[in-house]
């Protein structure tokens, strides 16, 4: 035997120590993951004798020698571990540092019993070695910092760090639509590109910049995700073109910049050369930047999908931290200044704009696809239906609230309830990014989806909607959707703000969990409440967020600023010459004569001065009306006038709008297919001079 293992048998002997030295595995979090902590650490240490510690009972599936502890403080906790090891000595200790409260004393316990010798996993289960001389980024890690981001050095204090932010240079450019010298041209820049329609925000931007394209050429300028495969599907049918630059990698500490961090991951000098090169080379009328992280690009028109400030301010209630505070702050500052930059900024409804607070603030709330989310019978069954993109952090605080501390309540009272949950695409990347923890373990009775393509299915089958959000800026399609399909919704108060429900009426609102999973209980017991509610919520759907009349909205959002040449107004004495002449050079047209115009509403199109198009109709009840006749001058065809005039009709109507049209005249009906009028019937010999049939067309309110 040589003399240094003998002198150390003798020295530990003398200490009344076994001479080998063991390694430590401390079940301080949830059993998966202690679990993998322990097999992972095996691994690394394969010659050395194993002990798992835990507070309470074996739980049966442990390889190791385990040493169970009574429940008790840090200071107790330290006395049971160095009863337990007295004889031992501890080469190392895996401790899983997740932060959950719920093994906080056990983990400090561990760390007095072998200070510097603690290998500690994250809830991400990377690992990292607790040591004093490197005690910043022990205590980050600690303190549930990623991995990657704990050696993350601010620029502007080591410039010589090699971990830099990596801005790509690629760019792809996607041919759409010819464009028209009838049409003026819109750039729209986006942080991403909005199809498919995974998330709400791409849902409002695909559906408004459709909308828009009816009188407008869209030049859509996106960011992409490292990697992202994008599949342009219908959006170039309505965009001119589509550029696609990749998103940066930012790498500088959250806490470093007086800016916004999510600014930062967005600056790319690559787009701000596409963006004047567009403009340059395209002659663009107007620019709209959607979201408030994009608002240095510059423009016409900035988009709020939500108020950022405002969803930071409600994080630091909650968290009460010095970071959440900085985070708060920064966007407050940031984004009021940027408010002053747009000549126009678009808010999601009344809550925001008073939040925002400014002059140059309109309204145009989101909306949803009535003709798509259609009502179906509801089954039976107590099925609940979550749908929440994981790229929205929120919707990562919504679910752990439902799946933690609302789920278990509805389960206690309702065991055959199922909850289905639709979190959007790659759900673990956006749950690691927001938490830096895996995904949880399947909860029992939770079904868990990614991406789907179509939702409607999941509408169909649900017998209530959740939205359990706690913290929320904007208003939720989320909820438009469960409207539209008939379907009642159980919401805390930020997750239905803005969108003009009342409790029991259209919704039911519930705040903290219990009387959430209580409103839930209520609902699903009482069939008669639920239709009641539901049936309220769809009507205010049809009557207030339809894409088509918000799409309406938009596009004269962008005249106004671009100064467009037609208005709009109610015909008079004066314009029954015009009338006239306009109704001789459009044969296809119904003839009056022009002083019974004035006997109807009667609207005209004004362009440089001249009269150029009417349209006249009535109201057939409080919620109809019909298009009695519409004509535009020759010389005036072709610029969107016609459409000018069915919309403000629309508008001003509100409920069903009907007309005749006939049969020959296929311009006319393609017009009013592309503006949502759909054939319902056939009135035979209806036109005279010449005879001929007429095609009986509506329009919904939606």
């Amino acid at each position: 035997m040589s003399i240094k293992p003998f002198l150390k048998r003798v020295i530990f002997g003398l200490l009344g120590k076994d001479p080998e030295a063991v390694v430590v595995s401390v079940a301080s979090g949830p059993e998966a993951k202690v679990r993998a902590m322990v097999e992972e650490f095996r691994e690394l240490v394969p010659d050395r004798r194993h002990f798992l510690v835990r507070v309470g009972p074996r739980q049966g599936w442990e390889p190791d020698t385990v040493v169970c502890l009574a429940p008790g403080s840090v200071l107790s906790l330290w006395r049971q571990l160095r009863c337990a090891f007295r004889r031992y000595r501890i080469g190392q200790a895996a401790v899983l540092c997740d932060r959950s409260p719920e093994g906080r004393a056990l983990r400090r316990a561990a760390i007095l019993l072998a200070p510097g010798k603690v290998l500690a996993y994250n809830a991400a289960l990377e690992r990292h070695h607790l040591r004093l001389r490197s005690w910043i980024a022990s205590w980050l890690f600690w303190r549930g910092v990623p991995l990657d981001r704990i050696f993350l050095r601010p620029g502007w204090l080591w410039p010589w760090k090699r971990d830099r932010t990596h801005i790509p240079q690629e760019f792809r450019i996607l041919e759409g639509r010819a464009t028209s010298e009838r049409r003026r041209k819109v750039a729209v820049l986006s942080p991403y590109f909005p199809y498919p329609l995974s998330h709400g925000g791409a849902v409002r931007i695909f559906h408004l910049l459709k909308e828009a394209s009816r009188q407008f050429d869209i030049f859509l300028l996106a960011f992409t995700e490292p990697g992202q495969a994008v599949e342009p599907g219908p959006v170039l049918e309505f965009c001119a073109k589509a550029v696609l630059v990749e998103k940066p990698r930012y790498r500088e500490p959250r806490w470093s910049t007086l800016l916004p961090p999510e600014v930062h991951e967005y600056e790319s000098p690559v787009m701000r050369r596409l963006v004047e090169q567009v403009r340059r080379e395209q002659s663009i009328d107007l620019v709209q930047v959607e979201y408030t992280q994009l608002a240095r690009y510059g423009g016409d028109v900035l988009v709020e999908h939500d108020v950022t400030f405002d969803l930071y301010q409600q994080l630091h209630q909650r968290r009460g931290r010095l970071s959440s505070w900085w985070d708060w702050k920064r966007w407050l500052w940031f984004e009021r200044r940027a408010l002053r930059r747009y000549r126009r900024v678009v808010a999601m409804s009344e809550k925001d704009r008073a939040l925002l607070g400014a002059p140059n603030v309109r309204v145009i709330p989101n909306g949803v696809d009535l003709e798509r989310f259609r009502p179906a019978p509801e089954p039976a069954g107590q099925r609940l239906l979550f749908i929440g993109s994981f790229r929205h952090f929120p919707n990562i605080v919504a679910y752990r609230f439902l799946t933690e501390e609302v789920w278990p309540r509805i389960r206690e009272s309702m065991p055959e309830a199922a909850l289905a949950v639709v979190a959007g695409p790659t759900p673990e990347v956006f749950w690691r990014e927001a938490t830096g923890t895996p995904m949880p373990e399947p909860v029992e009775g939770v079904t868990l989806m990614g991406f789907v393509s179509d939702v409607r299915p999941l509408y169909e089958a649900a017998n209530v909607v959740v939205v359990p959000t706690l913290v929320s800026a904007g208003t939720n399609l989320k909820v438009l959707e469960a409207m539209a399909m008939e379907r009642a919704v159980v919401s805390t108060p930020s997750g239905c703000a803005g969108l003009g429900l009342e409790h029991g009426e259209s919704v039911w609102v519930a705040s903290g969990a219990e009387e959430f999973a209580e409103g839930v209980r209520r609902l699903l017991a009482d069939a008669s409440l639920r239709r009641h509610i539901a049936e309220h919520a769809r009507q205010i759907a049809v009557r207030r967020y339809c894409w088509r009349s918000l799409g309406a909205l938009q596009r004269a959002l962008w005249r106004g600023l671009i100064g467009a040449e037609v208005r709009i107004r109610s015909a008079t004495s004066a314009d029954l010459d015009a009338i006239s002449a306009i109704q001789e050079a459009s044969p296809e047209a119904a003839h009056w004569r022009p002083q019974d115009y004035l006997g109807t509403n009667c609207y005209v199109a004004e362009q440089s001065g001249q009269v150029v198009g009417f349209l006249a109709w009535r109201c057939t009840s409080a919620e109809e009306a019909e298009i009695l006749n519409l004509a535009v001058g020759p010389a005036a065809r072709r610029q969107g006038i016609a459409t000018r005039l069915v919309e403000e009709t629309a508008a001003a109507a509100g409920g069903s709008l009907w007309l005749e049209v006939r049969q020959s005249n296929v311009a006319a009906r393609n017009l009013y297919e592309k503006l949502g009028f759909r054939e319902v019937g056939l009135r035979p010999n209806y036109y005279q001079n010449p005879p001929e049939d007429g095609i009986v067309m509506k329009l919904q309110s939606w």
